[in-house]
C-alpha cells in the first residue's frame, strides 16, 4: 500500500527526533529462493539496525 501524506508526516517528525523508519519492505538483491529467505531480508536489516554483526548478505559487499 503506497503511504499517504499523513504516513510521511508522521515519518517525518520520528525522524526528526532521532527516529529510523524501517519498512517491512523485503530486498531481492540476494535473489531469495524460499519465503523464508524473503522474510529473512527484512529481519536481517532489523538486527543490523539494532547493532548486531550478521553474517548475511550485504548489498555491495
Amino acid at each position: 500500500t503506497p503511504y499517504n501524506l499523513i504516513h510521511i508526516r508522521n515519518m517525518e517528525t520520528v525522524t526528526l527526533a532521532g527516529g529510523i523508519i524501517c519498512p517491512a519492505t523485503p530486498s531481492f538483491y540476494s535473489r531469495p529462493q524460499t519465503i523464508e529467505e524473503v522474510a529473512a531480508t527484512v529481519v536481517d536489516r532489523i538486527i543490523d539496525l539494532a547493532g548486531l554483526d550478521i553474517k548475511t548478505f550485504r548489498w555491495g559487499k
